[in-house]
């Protein structure tokens, strides 16, 4: 009995540390899109000569990108993600912020890893 419950403590152990990791690296990967999107909407903004900073939470229209801008942001996402976003997603929730996007990315990203054949 003893060494049962001391390998289900291990398993225990294992399987938390594998979704540690895991959670760390999906952290990662969102840091990384995240820096990614602010970069693309860096660019969107020097096109109209627009250089400032802005966080992850600010409101890209109050930052100083337009409708068409949005358009192109779309675009762009899609180009450096190499991922298709749905008709249905392309909303102005979706974009409002470069969090918003990081979010719309992530479980766009996660939906094409489970929907792949294995």
């Amino acid at each position: 009995m003893g060494i049962a419950v001391a390998v289900d403590f291990m398993r225990t152990d294992l399987v938390s540390a594998d979704l540690a990791s895991a959670d760390a690296a999906l952290d990662s990967q969102a840091n990384r899109s995240e820096r990614k999107i602010a970069k693309v909407v860096h660019r969107l903004l020097l096109d109209h000569s627009v250089d400032r900073t802005f966080d992850s939470q600010d409101d890209l229209r109050d930052v100083g990108l337009t409708s068409l801008d949005m358009a192109s942001l779309v675009l762009s996402v899609e180009a450096e993600f190499d991922l298709m976003i749905p008709e249905r997603d392309i909303t102005p929730a979706n974009f409002r912020s470069v969090a918003s996007i990081t979010s719309l990315v992530t479980r766009l990203r996660a939906s094409t890893v489970r929907a792949r054949p294995t």
